[in-house]
């Protein structure tokens, strides 16, 4: 019983995230996964590993202690003589200067309320990584509970769509939303397409581990067919210029996980699925933001251009080096740089649309350093996953799922939701699992007999 439950703890889990992780205006929704997922972390803490842990895995936990300890040090209370002098923190310093307060001890964050909740939105997709780490869970497990999350929310889409009026439709989850759009279980129209996206590779490994007799076959290939067709329809209705940018190198990808002659035979098809990605996150990055879909209102944002938002950040970015304004203080960092003569009373920026240039503007130097170490780890775990792809095909697969939403976090914030970066967890741990073993001639095995003769 107990090795069934560890079984199926991590696709579980991984199916309610992408159920109730889709923006962080469920408060409840994200609140209940972060309590399970403590939970889950400590049962996983309390079970002895399977098996050894690889060097990559180590190293990846280290990663991910590194950046919990960079965020604890943001929260630690520092004298005013220290934290007086770290740069942005003059409008704070002239602040209590006007009020004839004596400035207090103060922790490096500027707002470490919002610290501590991006600290705890981090739960779930630890979580994630706990569980694959340490027990015995089977890949097909975890793709089945993506796959399911993945085609019930193009059902949701679907039944979004089909209301007369969108922005009064109770099939929407969230008050803001791209409304118009089919977005699942997510606001945003470009994350539900992530889900989507990412969700091809997997099935390619479905299709490249298809085995049996000839009925079976034709049975595995016609679902996979049929679950193909439903995320290309759950890509035309979600209306997102992302998930059309990324799917295509992604699918070109795919097929050299799903057939193995493609992937030996054409070693020109990666530079090819490189170079698209490339061109498609360029034309991400001059495309409005909130395009390919309508929103209700746009209280999302306050400028319509990628590069206006990123040029802001930038600003931003320099001023508050080298320690940064703290994590999930962007949103109020970034008011205080905004033209003044351009701002617009009903709308706001919340995110940069660049995850790397908000990771740095909110943990400047010190965040540079992680963010340049864990890119450094994932180029190199997935040059070696990728040049394994035969052996191990959950592993490719993985790293071109994980490689669409790092690219796609050059001009979003799709990892800033517990869905995704649950997906994107699954992502690093199944990139870190050991090779499976050779299969070895079981007449190898077979104790020698010897012909006596005499």
């Amino acid at each position: 019983m107990a090795k069934n439950a560890r079984k199926w703890a991590a696709p579980a889990y991984l199916f309610l995230c992408l159920l109730l992780g889709g923006s962080a205006q469920g408060v409840w929704a994200n609140m209940t996964l972060q309590l399970m997922g403590l939970g889950l972390i400590a049962w996983s803490a309390t079970v002895g590993p399977v098996r050894d842990a690889s060097r990559e895995q180590r190293q990846l936990f280290g990663l991910v202690l590194l950046g919990l300890a960079l965020i604890a040090i943001q929260l630690v209370p520092l004298p005013p003589g220290v934290w007086e002098h770290v740069g942005g923190r003059g409008p704070v310093v002239q602040g209590y200067r006007v009020l004839g307060i004596p400035a207090p001890w103060l922790p490096l964050s500027l707002t470490p309320y919002d610290t501590l909740s991006s600290l705890l939105a981090l739960i779930p997709g630890l979580a994630i990584l706990c569980m694959i780490a340490r027990f015995d869970c089977q890949p097909r497990l975890l793709v089945l509970a993506l796959l399911g999350g993945t085609l019930a929310g193009v059902l949701l889409g679907a039944l979004q769509l089909s209301s007369p009026d969108p922005e009064t439709s109770s099939w929407y989850l969230y008050g803001v939303s791209n409304f118009g759009a089919a977005t699942g279980f997510f606001a945003n129209a470009n994350h539900m397409a992530d889900l989507l996206v990412i969700t091809l590779p997997f099935l390619a490994v479905v299709l490249a581990q298809t085995k049996g007799g000839a009925q079976r076959r034709s049975a595995v290939l016609v679902s996979i067919a049929a679950a193909g067709l439903v995320i290309l329809v759950g890509l035309a209705l979600n209306r997102s210029l992302a998930g059309y940018g990324l799917a295509v190198p992604v699918l070109v990808a795919s097929a050299t996980i799903a057939f193995r002659t493609v992937r030996r035979q054409n070693r020109w098809i990666v530079p090819v699925a490189a170079v698209l990605s490339l061109a498609a996150v360029a034309w991400l990055a001059t495309t409005p933001v909130g395009s390919g879909a309508s929103l209700r209102t746009s209280a999302s944002v306050s400028a319509q251009s990628r590069q206006d938002i990123l040029k802001t950040s930038l600003k931003a970015m320099g001023h508050f080096m080298p320690f940064g304004s703290g994590v999930g203080s962007f949103e109020r960092a970034y008011a205080l740089y905004e033209d003044r003569d351009g701002l617009d009373p009903t709308t706001y920026v919340n995110h940069a649309h660049d995850d790397y240039a908000e990771i740095v503007v909110e943990t400047g130097v010190p965040g540079m350093v992680a963010l340049a170490l864990f890119l450094a780890w994932w180029g190199r775990t997935s040059w070696a996953k990728w040049r394994a792809g035969d052996r191990d095909p959950y592993g490719a697969a993985a790293v071109v799922a994980s490689a669409a939403m790092l690219l796609h976090s050059l001009v979003d914030f799709p990892l800033r939701t517990a869905a995704l970066s649950a997906c994107f967890a699954m992502c690093l741990a199944l990139m870190t699992r050991s090779r499976p073993p050779a299969k070895r001639d079981r007449s190898q095995l077979w104790t020698t007999r010897h012909v006596v003769i005499g």
